[in-house]
């Protein structure tokens, strides 16, 4: 029987610890392949650039400054915990070899939890506002007629929801710096103990505490970048995103660019989308589709 010291509790959270990394390094996240990571100083971070487009023109005289509209999205950190306890006796007994998996376990999801947050907002946008005060997957997106968000108002899709019905896939544009969502990072994930030999919850539970808290948050950044469908997931519905998502225009008619390099689905439809980017037809037609987006499956979506 092992007797409890501070220094065998050392040993026991350098040892948990060693279990943690491990399952922060066997994790695949996929978040950042359709998020920008932004570091955050602050209680919420507001984000008043989306929906500036800056365009050029010939300068000819002064330059002209346009005052842009002002956006008030804000995301606001939130924290999030896992904590494990270990039972004093179970260290006095060396009955230990049961909690190392459990700790790579705590590891590994400490490092996919981001991927649980950006891909279930991505799931939620259909429900959810983003900055210009629609639901970010939407089909009347407010489009003015003016760069600084003034005159008439043309509505925008960049949703196909299909009556409501059908298993809802995602078309994004991700080659650019900016990316359709936000991982708002405030404090990363980090194991801690609570390990003292007089610690209350010691006395009282006859256990120890080990855990990780982190503080972040996610968010939408320009829905230009996004399109949503609930349309069955064939190549003419993904040729209409794509075309839709490269007729996306900015406030004043600006030409945005928007070339859709990913495509986002559910476990459901990985085949089908497997096949669309993959497979080839036969001898007399060729699959204009095959390679021209990368697919991700995520397991959170």
């Amino acid at each position: 029987m092992a007797i409890v010291t501070p220094q065998l509790l050392q040993a026991l959270f350098t040892g948990f610890r060693g279990d943690f990394q491990n399952g922060l390094k066997s994790a695949d996240p996929q978040w950042n392949k359709v998020a920008m990571e932004i570091n955050s100083t602050t209680k919420s971070n507001t984000y008043g650039w989306l929906g500036k487009f800056p365009a050029f023109r010939e300068w000819i005289g002064d330059r002209v400054i346009k005052s842009m509209a002002t956006h008030g999205y804000a995301i606001s950190n939130k924290t999030y915990e896992s904590t494990l306890g270990v039972g004093r006796e179970d260290i006095e007994d060396d009955n230990l070899g049961v909690y190392s998996p459990l700790f790579q376990e705590m590891g590994r999801m400490a490092e996919l939890h981001p991927d649980e947050l950006v891909y279930g907002l991505l799931s939620a946008g259909i429900s959810t506002l983003c900055y210009d005060g629609q639901n970010f997957f939407d089909t009347d997106h407010p489009v003015y007629a003016n760069v600084d968000g003034t005159g008439a108002v043309k509505s925008v899709s960049n949703y196909n929801e299909n009556g409501g019905s059908g298993t809802p896939w995602f078309l994004l544009d991700t080659s650019r710096a900016v990316k359709p969502l936000i991982l708002q990072n405030r404090r990363s994930a980090a194991l801690m103990a609570m390990t003292k030999l007089d610690d209350e919850h010691v006395f009282t539970a006859n256990e120890y505490r080990f855990g990780v808290d982190c503080r972040r948050n996610v968010g939408f950044s320009l829905w230009q970048l996004a399109y949503c469908s609930r349309a069955e997931l064939n190549a003419d519905n993904l040729w209409n995103a794509i075309t839709a998502m490269r007729e996306f225009e900015a406030d004043g008619g600006q030409k945005l660019g928007v070339r859709p390099t990913t495509l986002v689905v559910p476990p459901s439809l990985e085949r089908q989308a497997t096949r669309l980017m993959e497979r080839e037809l036969d001898n007399s037609s060729s699959n204009e589709l095959k390679n021209r987006l990368k697919v991700v499956v995520p397991d959170y979506l």
